[in-house]
């Protein structure tokens, strides 16, 4: 079931936004080589905290940290953990953010020390990507509109985009329909409304597209160990275009 969303709720997830974005920013101040993803993970929840806020998928089906935090190979869904991150690594950090029942959703790709040129064209391809997918994300388009457009944009740089996970529609729940793939045809789909909010997350790979499951039965990571990135926003579909949700603005 779509939830559409009111003016009033889409303004409560901006307000959800802006502190995950607010997060993510200290957080780019942190990372470092030497410092924890586990460090992280206790940060972000802290700085929540601060702020009255909590984070939504620590519990979720039994997920049992306050963020994602995938590093190299690792596609989503990386367990924090007490190993230094070490220059050359990228990692992911991704969680979702409940600020009185308001949801939003960010992952971001960070650069640790110094990484290839190569690391560096995919971080930067894969956050375009999500740009491009957003300048599709307007009343009357289409789901595939989305996925075409970071597909084709994604393909041309001569990298793959994941297919085994997607973004999805938020609130009042983490994972919702309409689910929105990062690969697809134009035309396709379900039609863009008024009032959604989706989000659009891009895991864009050096290598092979295909993924598999650590055994831990959350962590996704790349078949041939190339790198992986992911960049992700939520975005409310508004009769003004695509609202961006999860930033400082």
């Amino acid at each position: 079931m779509i939830h559409v969303k009111t003016e009033r709720e889409i303004k409560l997830m901006h307000e959800a936004g802006k502190l995950l974005a607010a997060c993510h920013q200290e957080i780019a101040r942190l990372i470092k080589p030497g410092i924890t993803t586990m460090e992280i993970d206790r940060f972000v929840e802290t700085f929540l905290a601060k702020h009255g806020a909590k984070p939504e998928q620590k519990g979720y089906r039994g997920y049992p940290y306050a963020t994602c935090a995938s590093i190299n190979d690792e596609i989503c869904h990386g367990f924090p953990r007490n190993e230094p991150l070490k220059s050359g690594d990228i990692v992911t950090i991704d969680f979702v953010v409940n600020l009185r029942g308001a949801l939003a959703d960010s992952a971001w790709t960070y650069a640790v020390g110094d990484v290839s040129e190569e690391v560096k064209k995919l971080l930067y391809v894969t956050e375009q990507s999500l740009y491009k997918g957003i300048e599709q994300a307007v009343i009357g388009n289409r789901i595939g509109d989305i996925g075409h457009a970071i597909q084709t944009y994604v393909e041309a740089n001569g990298f793959s985009v994941v297919r085994d996970f997607t973004g999805h529609g938020i609130g009042p729940t983490i994972h919702e329909e309409p689910y929105i793939p990062h690969f697809g045809e134009k035309g396709k789909g379900l039609r863009l409304k008024e009032g959604m909010v989706i989000t659009i997350e891009p895991m864009v790979n050096v290598g092979a597209w295909q993924s598999k499951m650590d055994n831990n039965g959350w962590t996704a990571r790349t078949v041939d160990g190339s790198y992986s990135a992911q960049y992700e926003h939520t975005i409310a579909i508004t009769k003004n275009g695509p609202l961006i949700l999860t930033t400082l603005s």
